[in-house]
């Protein structure tokens, strides 16, 4: 169906792009070298770009380029070859955050698609329709819209306009992203896509000149994480989302690991099925549910969707929540043998779970392992080394194999 909920994915690079394009996203959002809010994944140059966008096609998933960051006059000049670069890979749409480039994209690519990325700080209707009248496609709204503000704005805007929100992954303790921390206490410019994440730090409040006064602001001997915000997560309102006129599902981490991407695109994915299974009465089942419990994260909540978030922050520290590692990855499988390449070390024994996309995970007990030989082993403790294991269960290339903590 033509409104057929989008599950967006991030792709830092060809590995996490591959992750997200064998676990079910739509559409996958990615930077090149320039002009992009993310300086620390490795991005596409203009080679792997062309290629990212043609196996993306071959999977019939979209490719939307970021050009989000706020440029500075000298890097204007260097914009149009970007965009010319942008229209050879055959790219699906471009994110702008600055309505300088937006005037330049139209200029330059008179047919693409342009998005309005969560940058531009979008909370009202008329902002929307008088960015459409621009010429933009898509608005990725601010973060701190509630669910019934996300229903008027789409109420109250042309039906073409397509709506996207985050809907899972961290958070900014500034307004849309636009924070100035990590420039003032640094020199690196958020706006620029070289945020240091001062907003995770722990924090102790000194007053020098008056010894002996103590200001309880902390929560233990280790400071305070008075702005650390809590990991964004949706699935369990997939149905809300889509009541609400939201088109776009957004993932965030274009910095996370490839397993990362795999499992959240994949569960929310799920979910995303599920709800079309019987849209009037979505449940979700727990154990997709729970598949983003085992990604390292912070603690979640649901943000500003239900209103103005009244535990959102988290002030024990600045850490995740790890409680998997993954173990192997499933090369192929052959006549009930079935090809891994090691990650992490592991034992023969050990009980590890195999995720394959929009399956149900698999928990098997590995109670033989072999080599590359075919010789028995005990462990597979050498990085990147060739194993196999029986199974009479057939797992695709590319399952991730992975052990509780």
């Amino acid at each position: 169906m033509l409104d057929r909920l989008e599950v967006l994915a991030p792709a830092g690079d060809e590995e996490r792009l591959g992750a997200a394009l064998s676990y079910g996203a739509d559409a996958v959002y990615l930077g090149g070298k320039q002009f992009g809010m993310r300086s620390s994944p490795m991005n596409f140059d203009n080679a792997q770009l062309v290629k990212a966008v043609a196996d993306s096609h071959a999977r019939g998933v979209k490719v939307y380029l970021t050009c989000n960051t706020l440029p500075r006059n000298n890097e204007i000049p260097y914009f149009e070859g970007f965009v010319r670069g942008a229209v050879e890979a055959g790219v699906d749409a471009m994110i702008v955050a600055d309505i300088g480039l937006l005037s330049l994209i139209k200029k330059f690519a008179p047919e693409m698609e342009i998005h309005i990325s969560t940058q531009t700080g979008i909370v009202n209707y008329v902002t929307a329709n008088e960015l459409y009248n621009m010429g933009a496609k898509r608005v990725v709204l601010a973060r701190e819209l509630t669910l019934d503000e996300i229903a008027e704005i789409r109420a109250k805007t042309p039906a073409d306009l397509d709506i996207e929100t985050f809907v899972h992954g961290a958070m900014c303790v500034s307004f849309s992203g636009r924070c100035l921390l990590s420039q003032y206490l640094v020199n690196r410019d958020a706006n620029r896509g070289e945020c240091a994440q001062p907003c995770r730090w722990g924090y102790h409040l000194m007053e020098e000149k008056r010894p002996g006064e103590y200001f309880p602001v902390f929560e233990d001997e280790k400071g305070t994480y008075i702005l650390n915000s809590k990991d964004m997560c949706m699935i369990e309102h997939i149905d809300k989302l889509a009541e609400a006129g939201v088109k776009s599902l957004k993932i965030e981490g274009r910095a996370k690991s490839a397993y990362y991407v795999a499992v959240v695109t994949n569960a929310y994915r799920m979910a995303v099925d599920e709800y079309y299974r019987d849209p009037y009465r979505f449940s979700l089942p727990d154990w997709i549910r729970d598949e983003v419990y085992k990604v390292s994260h912070r603690k979640y909540c649901t943000g500003f969707f239900f209103g103005v978030p009244e535990e959102s922050q988290y002030y024990e520290n600045s850490g995740y929540i790890r409680n998997y590692d993954v173990v192997a990855v499933v090369e192929k499988c052959d006549g009930g043998t079935v090809y891994c390449t090691q990650r992490n070390r592991f034992f023969a024994g050990d009980t590890v779970e195999l995720l394959s996309p929009s399956q149900k995970p698999v928990e098997m007990k590995l109670d033989e392992l072999f080599d590359e030989n075919g010789e028995r082993i005990e462990t597979a403790n050498h990085a990147m080394m060739k194993f196999s294991f029986r199974s009479d269960i057939v797992f695709p290339a590319g399952t991730v194999i992975r052990k509780a903590q």
